[in-house]
């Protein structure tokens, strides 16, 4: 891990901040006159279209498997109040951020990243948001790209109400930034693990090629 100070946190290369935007524009939308009906937002007409992200998650810790240094773990961890199958790659380079995937019913994937940043896909699942399995698959992959090059910063602040959690994760085309409020322990720890500076995640380290 490498600590940055807050002003390298705070700078942004020239490509927009994606704070929770989500894929949006499929046949709903094309079908939709003007804005999505209330009732809209507590239906989802076709969840099932969502279950290739789980292919596509699996693909890609395959994938990631296949070309870097990481020990492989799957166990049931708990996700809110329940259990479910997640899959954890830890790299062999203590300075570089884990990624794990949690393989949720609806059917969605929650992808983990570094510390703190963690991503739900899709985000809502509902008619009026309309979220696209495509485009969301490619969202899958371009966030784990940006932690496996080393675009993950994180640290924890003191602030209004507490301490937050700072999340910046940069990418080809990608620029996220989220703060969340940690309760008093989890910020505790933190600052003992050298998270009240900003810490930038290195790069996963390759498998050498075989001969």
């Amino acid at each position: 891990m490498v600590r940055k100070s807050s002003a390298d946190l705070a700078a942004a290369p020239g490509v927009p901040i994606l704070a929770g935007q989500r894929a949006r524009g499929g046949i709903l939308a094309l079908m939709r006159d003007g804005e999505p009906k209330p009732e809209e937002y507590s239906r989802v007409t076709n969840p099932g279209r969502f279950a290739v992200l789980r292919d596509a998650a699996e693909h890609l810790l395959d994938e990631l498997t296949e070309h870097y240094t990481v020990e492989r773990r799957e166990a049931k961890e708990p996700l809110g109040e329940e259990l479910y199958r997640t899959v954890r790659l830890v790299p062999r380079m203590p300075a570089a951020a884990p990624l794990a995937v949690a393989f949720t019913e609806f059917p969605s994937v929650v992808l983990k990243l570094g510390r703190w940043y963690e991503e739900s896909l899709p985000n809502c699942g509902c008619d009026a948001c309309d979220e696209q399995p495509d485009l969301l698959a490619e969202q899958l992959r371009s966030q784990a790209s940006a932690l496996v090059e080393g675009g993950l910063w994180e640290r924890v602040r003191r602030g209004v109400g507490g301490s937050w959690s700072e999340v910046c994760l940069i990418g080809r085309d990608l620029n996220v930034r989220r703060e969340t409020l940690l309760d008093s322990a989890e910020a505790r720890s933190a600052r003992r693990e050298g998270f009240a500076a900003a810490v930038q995640w290195a790069p996963w380290p390759r498998r050498s090629a075989v001969a």
